[in-house]
């Protein structure tokens, strides 16, 4: 284990700094937000179109990878709302502290870690396990929400979704790059180093990002945002490798790539929604701040047993 902690320093050491950076107030709150907007919108996406454009969607799609990974999410969504409701909460909370549980920080943090980590092959699996999180569970919260507000399901709420799909960059960059790939053309010397220069910054950016964006957050309601520290960190990498290597034939690889995914801290992209609706924002904020911090010696625990099969 001692091995890979080493290799994952490195990247906590990035998250730290830019932490450190936003509790000084050397770099401030505008400052974050428009370093990750740089992220979000231009070096992780030409990170993603280049992955993308290199992989036939053979490489990225798998029936029983899907099946295993939405299955062992399905399983701590259920649990996360279903503790939330016996504790009283209303569904808009329950719903949100269940993305809590199964969806980690995959853009930003498990991209760029994860390829490097477990090698150039981890790209597809871990391209996959982004794609299920933003098109299937970002769309769940967001038809949970509107529909209790609403008390009915209607076309706006349709137009809402698809223009969301639509908006995002990172699924925009791979779709692109996949409709590039369907080509069969070489993606040309100097686009290819291009993509590469911008995409490069997006590791360090992204780090820096998450950590300057953990300095404006708090611990409140610590008791809770540990139980969904928990159901992300143990709870979520545990299930999916249940489905992962005892119910679906996944590829082995590619398997310890989902279960190495599913151990990623909260995304920050669970507060902005909670924000947005007003929904538990505090109660996120937390257990973004609490799962990160724990994830630097968790993570590390799963991709050194992961790296064993």
């Amino acid at each position: 284990m001692l091995p890979v902690l080493l290799k994952t320093l490195p990247f906590f050491a990035l998250i730290g700094t830019g932490y450190l950076a936003g509790r000084t107030r050397f770099f401030t709150p505008e400052a974050t937000a428009w370093l990750t907007k740089f992220v979000f919108y231009f070096a992780l996406s030409a990170m993603l179109f280049r992955f993308a454009a290199n992989l036939s969607l053979a490489e990225i799609w798998s029936g029983p990878f899907v099946l295993a990974y939405l299955s062992g999410c399905a399983a701590v969504y259920a649990l996360a709302a279903g503790v939330a409701r016996l504790r009283g909460v209303n569904t808009e909370e329950a719903a949100i502290e269940a993305q809590c549980a199964v969806i980690g920080n995959t853009g930003f943090l498990g991209v760029p870690m994860l390829v490097l980590l477990l090698g150039a092959q981890a790209a597809g699996p871990v391209l996959m396990v982004l794609a299920i999180d933003l098109i299937v569970f970002s769309s769940l919260i967001t038809l949970i929400i509107t529909g209790v507000r609403e008390r009915h399901m209607s076309l706006r709420i349709v137009k809402v979704l698809a223009q969301g799909l639509l908006k995002n960059p990172m699924i925009v960059s791979m779709v692109a790059g996949l409709a590039w790939s369907a080509t069969a053309l070489p993606v040309p010397a100097p686009v290819n180093d291009f993509l590469a220069l911008l995409g490069g910054a997006a590791t360090p950016g992204a780090l820096f990002a998450i950590g300057a964006s953990l300095a404006t957050k708090s611990a409140e309601r610590v008791e809770v945002a540990a139980w969904l520290s928990f159901c992300k960190l143990v709870l979520h990498p545990a299930a999916v490798a249940i489905t992962a290597l005892l119910i679906f034939p996944v590829e082995r690889q590619a398997a310890g790539v989902m279960i190495s995914a599913a151990a990623l801290p909260v995304a920050g992209n669970v507060y902005i929604l909670a924000q947005h609706y007003g929904v538990a924002p505090q109660r996120v904020s937390a257990s973004i701040l609490i799962s990160t911090a724990v994830s630097i010696l968790t993570i590390t625990g799963v991709i050194a047993w992961v790296t064993t099969f």
